[in-house]
């Protein structure tokens, strides 16, 4: 019998000893090393940098996800989504029209819109006042919405009914936002939260097909913040971003409020991942943030493409 527990235990010990040796029980795995990855640049990174993936498989990785990021112009796609969402209650579709006052619109904001409507007084469809909000990031647009569509209140109520992350807020125009700056830090969301809510956008049934489908596509055309997350995925032949961003204005301190940067990105094999970058009380320049956000999205792509 003693001989056969020692035979028993050689076994076991050169067994153990195989998979010390070969180094397989000690190498991190894909999801280890995405984690490990996403950590260190959220904790390297200047100002406040949370970071939500998830990845082609399904699984969230998330670093700083319990802050409270200002979200600014990305808030944008949670009111696309509630607009369209009342069209539908009503009966309504993209193509209904609307007249706008000039005293309903303010140059003294970003509205690449009124190069295209410099006359007092004009008419436009719904449809195009939430494509220049998603494409162009257009602040009359989104104030025109909330005044004649849906309010702020009715948007944050509906985005919360859609997502299983709560941890966001919606309070505030960009109007207020412009007459109060510090007030921007009202609206607020985990990365999380903003990555569940574009992956939704493209993977289940929100509203009508046809809004559905327009707002997705005006997501794949967003020309703001070319050097943030477009950036990045520019470099990966055969990738498509579909994204939402956001740029604060500078609090007390001299800080950027916020950089943001939330895509969906068709990698080229056919498989998808969401990356959410948030950056709060950023204390450089505006295209040192973008950098970041661009850097960080690099290395995650590299996880799915290399």
């Amino acid at each position: 019998m003693k001989s056969i527990s020692i035979i028993i235990a050689g076994i076991i010990t050169a067994a153990g000893c195989s998979v010390s040796c070969s180094g397989n029980s000690d190498a991190p795995t894909g999801r280890e090393q995405l984690q490990h990855d996403i950590d260190s640049m959220a904790l390297s990174g200047r100002g406040t940098v949370g970071i939500a993936v998830i990845t082609p498989d399904g699984d969230t990785i998330t670093a700083n996800d319990s802050i409270r990021y200002p979200l600014m112009s990305v808030f944008k796609l949670h009111e696309a989504l509630a607009v369209a969402d009342q069209l539908d209650r009503r009966g309504h579709s993209f193509d209904s029209i609307i007249s706008v006052n000039r005293d309903e619109v303010s140059a003294d904001t970003w509205s690449p819109m009124l190069k295209d409507y410099p006359e007092g007084c004009f008419s436009v469809s719904i449809g195009e006042l939430v494509k220049y909000a998603l494409v162009h990031s257009d602040n009359n647009a989104s104030n025109l919405l909330f005044s004649r569509i849906t309010s702020v209140q009715q948007t944050d109520s509906m985005a919360h009914a859609l997502t299983r992350c709560q941890d966001f807020q919606l309070h505030h125009t960009e109007h207020h936002m412009k007459l109060d700056h510090q007030s921007s830090y009202d609206n607020w969301s985990s990365p999380l939260a903003c990555a569940e809510l574009i992956s939704l956008t493209f993977t289940d049934s929100i509203v009508s097909q046809a809004k559905q489908d327009s707002i997705r596509a005006w997501l794949g055309q967003c020309s703001s913040a070319s050097e943030r997350m477009a950036a990045a995925v520019k470099a990966v032949e055969g990738a498509r971003l579909y994204h939402r961003t956001g740029s604060g204005y500078t609090n007390d301190r001299g800080e950027i409020i916020a950089v943001n940067d939330i895509g969906l990105i068709d990698l080229p094999d056919g498989r998808r991942t969401v990356i959410a970058v948030m950056i709060k009380d950023f204390p450089g320049s505006q295209e040192e943030a973008d950098g970041t956000i661009a850097a960080i999205t690099r290395r995650i792509l590299s996880h799915f493409t290399e």
